[in-house]
């Protein structure tokens, strides 16, 4: 089954995330666990742990269909130890949030060197920060998003991710979320079948399947390699429609999430009906 629904809000509770997606005729579905531009927030009460826990099974929801995504705060590679510091205690917290409601992934951007380090170094630093984050934590997956790659981003090229995983000590609970959107703007030609098949081939190659956890399905404002973070309602920007019907007809990407994060809400429920008519 393919798990296909947009990033829902969690506005007036954590419990309307399930509800807000089920609304829409979703599969599945991305939220954050707390505000996202923030670093801290209050602590779940007992209530909102089991009122998410019900509308999860009153919806039909699983935590295999759940996609939860970091702050956007968060740098795991930032060379200042007090900046660092903070970005940890909310990684760890947000982590904490999935326990607590019974999600198995944390999906989260894997942040900038600042231009203070080199792409080695940075990657370096992320492993070591995930290392610390899995030694406190129990039962989540990190699951690392590909970028477009501005502002020292680490992540754009495979190749990058991939070292990130090398350093990571157990294996068994990292992964991998691939955005479309990001991909074609870090220089991967998504927009043909035979150019989303060799990107999927060098991806395989460099990371490995066994780590794909997810994807983020966006469309793209801006052009192939533009290192430019800018999404699009689906076909209606410059990836083009081509390489979601490569997905929806790939088995490899069955049974994960597939999630929408593209700017027009008011679609949202149809994009969910275009793809899976893909299907």
């Amino acid at each position: 089954m393919y798990y296909i629904g947009p990033h829902v809000s969690i506005g007036g509770g954590v419990a309307n995330a399930p509800k807000n997606a089920k609304a829409l005729g979703a599969t599945g579905f991305g939220m954050f666990v707390k505000n996202q531009r923030q670093w801290t927030a209050a602590p779940y009460t007992p209530a909102d742990i089991e009122a998410f826990k019900q509308q999860m099974t009153v919806d039909g929801y699983t935590a295999a269909q759940v996609m939860p995504h970091a702050g956007y705060l968060i740098n795991l590679a930032n060379p200042d130890e007090e900046a660092h510091a903070k970005s940890m205690g909310a990684l760890i917290d947000e982590i904490r949030r999935c326990m607590a409601l019974g999600l198995d992934k944390l999906n989260f951007h894997p942040g900038s060197h600042l231009r203070k380090l080199t792409p080695e170094a940075a990657c370096t630093r992320v492993a070591q920060s995930i290392n610390a984050a899995l030694a406190q934590t129990q039962d989540v997956t990190l699951v690392i998003e590909n970028t477009a790659g501005s502002g020292g981003n680490l992540g754009a090229p495979f190749e990058e991710i991939r070292a990130i995983i090398d350093g990571v000590d157990d294996r068994t609970r990292v992964g991998v979320c691939l955005d479309t959107m990001h991909a074609f703007a870090a220089g991967y030609d998504l927009r043909t079948r035979d150019g989303f098949l060799t990107t999927m081939e060098h991806f395989d190659r460099t990371v490995g399947f066994s780590y794909l956890r997810g994807m983020h399905l966006n469309d793209s404002k801006v052009a192939l390699n533009s290192r430019v973070d800018r999404h699009e309602s689906l076909g209606r920007g410059l990836l083009g429609i081509e390489v979601f019907r490569c997905i929806m007809t790939d088995a490899r990407f069955k049974n994960m999430p597939l999630v929408l994060e593209t700017p027009n809400e008011e679609l949202w429920e149809q994009e969910i009906q275009q793809l899976m008519a893909m299907q």
